[in-house]
């Protein structure tokens, strides 16, 4: 029988956490699989909830608690890390907190490792449930992280990790920063499953255009080096046309590249192979809240 643990990083939402709690509960009742949960709780500053959770089929839960706020991108690293160095498990699922992942797309997910047990499972988006701007602009994000990567990346966290694939995770410093430009970049068997992003459960989204920049950016640093021949490359070949015609304006988009060339490999300074090495050290406790299971 194949253990799954679903990694879960949260900070301040721990009614959303519960109910999706509920809701994977309901979701896993066939797997012919051992699944547990492990909450990767951000340095919450509000008190988990006391009640007990009655479920019927997660076997267990435990909540890793973080010293120092460090972001979900680095909380799942974290999680992965302690996970492969001192649990027992066969897949690592990822997915956030708020009801976004949908807990609807589990069973695709599970159907899928089963048929391609070696394989990296990616929920890649095909809808989304934000606002027209919001989507145009991570529309945007899309087509310039392949311009300048060659990566078409449509999945986010969301995704089944086998343990040989954590492995190999874990020693990226990248994954630090960005879970799926680090996933895009070394492993390339993967196979997706088609995933509708959700609606939060409770309260706005996160996920603003600050956010959103930072997560663009976060990604396409994982391949800064690319990046940068392919921005070298297009200013040769622009230089060349506009070399009879330079002024202030056809300068400007020389100036623009050399900008965000400049902030992507700012941005890469985000990974850090020693910080992800030192990283169990931010872990306060890890509180196994026992087996909700009445054997």
């Amino acid at each position: 029988m194949k253990k799954f643990v679903i990694l879960i990083p949260t900070y301040n939402d721990w009614k959303s956490v519960n109910k999706l709690l509920n809701e994977i509960d309901q979701q896993i009742s066939e797997w012919k699989g051992e699944v547990s949960v492990m909450i990767v709780n951000d340095a919450s500053t509000e008190e988990k909830p006391k009640e007990k959770i009655n479920l019927k089929n997660i076997k267990t839960i435990c909540v890793m608690n973080i010293k120092k706020n460090q972001g979900h991108a680095r909380c799942y690293a974290t999680g992965l890390k302690f996970l492969f160095e001192k649990k027992d498990f066969d897949y690592v699922i990822l997915m956030d907190g708020d009801g976004e992942d949908r807990p609807e797309e589990l069973d695709l997910i599970f159907k899928k490792s089963i048929e391609k047990p070696k394989t990296v499972i990616t929920a890649d988006r095909i809808k989304r449930s934000e606002g027209f701007l919001f989507q145009l602009m991570y529309l945007s994000h899309k087509i310039l992280t392949y311009i300048f990567t060659g990566k078409l990346i449509k999945f986010g966290n969301y995704s089944c990790l086998p343990k040989e694939k954590v492995a190999q995770l874990i020693k990226e410093a990248s994954i630090w920063s960005s879970f799926s430009g680090s996933v895009t970049k070394i492993i390339s068997d993967r196979a997706s499953i088609p995933s509708t992003r959700g609606k939060r459960y409770f309260g706005p989204s996160k996920m603003n255009f600050f956010n959103l920049l930072i997560h663009s950016f976060s990604i396409i640093a994982v391949f800064k080096y690319t990046v940068a021949v392919r921005s070298v490359l297009f200013l040769i070949f622009y230089l060349f046309f506009v070399s009879s015609n330079l002024s202030i304006i056809t300068l400007f988009p020389v100036l623009i590249v050399m900008i965000f060339l400049f902030l992507v490999f700012r941005v890469s300074q985000r990974e850090n192979i020693e910080e992800l090495n030192r990283s169990l050290h931010n872990i306060s406790s890890v509180d196994d809240l026992n087996s909700f299971n009445d054997r």
